[in-house]
């Protein structure tokens, strides 16, 4: 039996499984797909927000200051690359400054630093490439840009290496409280856990509901994004956003840690909790409201590819973490939309004191805090990249010619704790696949790889997991 079972390996999952990995106490996540990071967390802006749009006094707003403070040590920890380049709210008219000035004073009623109100003068001296519109801004420095799969990624490998078990392909069927336990049935067999915590993103509401008389429900938001060529990466240095409405920050233009230019997202809620295909109309829609805050875009010429994400929206607008009043021991973790990828580490650090308020486990002596990622070549010096391909020549053969990627780091990708096993595993851990030809030219020589290092037949090999087999079978022998 386990003391702990995490339904969910999205970021939020991952980061609770890190912090309690600090403890004795035995530990696992399940996970319906076949690798951490492939809900939510996945499909977002990877925007670290700074924190002056919840609504002061909300848990929203506690967590996303607190998981924008713990930033920086934690990228350091883990070794991802995050950036703070500071966010921008424009106000393209007159009557909208009144709006700007209530989010500063919203920003300051949450504590976040180093708000600053700009002219039309200042905004455009800082970002020449805003609408010529431009009436004001709202500057919030400590805003910044991380890579939301290397987080995610990170954080699940170093509760990992903490040994916290994960198991993939593993659907939870059924909830059942025992007396002293709780039994969950999944596809791939039966566990028992003292305490069941619920990151479950999109699917929360369906788990909470299954030990709970008092029902919650939540409504999928779907998000279309653009992610625009690294032509148009220093188009806008700051993250740009648009005055929030009731549906979210509205549609921003950013640039990302890796050097592209990211547009996004739309706003739509629907009820299908799977349905991630982009629309015509959502990217139409995007391209327009776009170009309300930054000019010269030309979104249709320089997009590489389009994505869409689901947010978890509860009723209330807020986080939901707490031990569920009539279900003990079963710890909720809902609602988490955006700021949810800022919140995360804070998120983890609730849970865990949630947890331990109750249990009182032992701290390990032996708890390891760093994590270090994939190497990348092209942050190394000449003498430096060609001493390690003297030494490891895999490095020199490069697979993917769009971001350079070596077969190295693809090995790499694939032999390290939790480490790929499906095309899409390989790009978000390399970005092997990510750059302009958007995987046409590596995939192969990606499959084989992966055929190699797993001794799998390409055609067990799939983009994503479950049924999407790029191979069907042999046509020669």
């Amino acid at each position: 039996m386990y003391d702990v079972v995490i339904i969910g390996a999205g970021v939020s999952g991952c980061a609770i499984a890190r912090e309690l990995s600090k403890y004795k106490l035995n530990i696992c996540v399940l996970e319906k797909e076949e690798d951490v990071c492939c809900g939510t967390s996945k499909a977002n802006s990877a925007i670290i927000h700074a924190g002056f749009d919840a609504k002061p006094g909300s848990l929203m707003a506690k967590l996303n200051v607190l998981g924008n403070e713990m930033m920086d040590d934690l990228s350091e920890d883990l070794d991802i690359p995050f950036k703070r380049n500071g966010s921008m709210v424009v106000c393209i008219n007159k009557v909208g400054l009144k709006g700007l000035q209530e989010l500063y004073e919203r920003g300051i009623a949450n504590k976040v630093k180093k708000l600053k109100l700009l002219s039309r003068d200042e905004a455009l001296k800082l970002e020449p490439n805003l609408s010529d519109n431009v009436e004001g801004a709202l500057l919030a420095p400590t805003g910044g840009i991380v890579c939301p799969f290397i987080l995610n990624i990170a954080m699940a490998e170093n509760a990992y290496e903490n040994e916290v078990s994960f198991y993939f392909n593993t659907k939870v069927l059924k909830i059942s409280k025992c007396e002293d336990f709780y039994q969950i049935i999944t596809n791939n067999g039966d566990y028992r856990a003292k305490y069941i915590v619920n990151a479950a993103g999109v699917y929360a509401d369906v788990f909470h509901n299954m030990v709970s008389e008092n029902k919650i429900h939540i409504t999928p938001r779907r998000g279309d994004y653009c992610l625009l060529d690294k032509e148009m990466g220093h188009h806008v240095t700051h993250t740009i956003f648009q005055l929030p409405t009731k549906y979210g920050k509205g549609v921003l233009v950013s640039p990302t840690v890796h050097g592209n230019l990211i547009v996004g997202p739309t706003a739509i809620d629907i009820e299908d909790k799977e349905s991630t295909a982009t629309t015509m109309e959502g990217i139409n829609e995007l391209i327009h409201k776009s170009e309300i805050s930054v000019k010269n875009l030309q979104v249709s010429k320089n997009v590489i590819t389009s994505f869409a994400g689901l947010r978890a929206c509860e009723a209330n607008h807020d986080f939901i973490i707490r031990e569920v009043p009539d279900a003990p021991c079963f710890i909720d973790c809902v609602g988490i939309e955006s700021p949810g990828l800022t919140a995360s580490p804070a998120i983890g650090v609730m849970v865990r004191e949630i947890l331990v308020s109750k249990e009182h486990p032992v701290l390990k002596d032996n708890w390891k805090s760093k994590r270090k990622g994939i190497l990348n070549p092209n942050n190394l010096s000449i003498n430096e990249r060609n001493k390690l391909i003297k030494n490891n020549p895999s490095y020199g053969n490069i697979v993917c010619r769009c971001e350079s990627v070596s077969e190295g780091e693809i090995l790499d990708a694939i032999n390290r704790p939790l480490g790929a096993r499906s095309l899409d595993g390989v790009k978000r851990r390399t970005r092997a696949g990510m750059g302009r030809c958007q995987a046409g030219f590596c995939s192969p020589k990606v499959m084989e790889i992966i055929s190699r290092e797993l001794d799998i037949p390409m055609e067990e090999i799939t983009k994503c997991g479950g049924k999407s087999h790029i191979v069907l079978e042999k046509t020669k022998k």
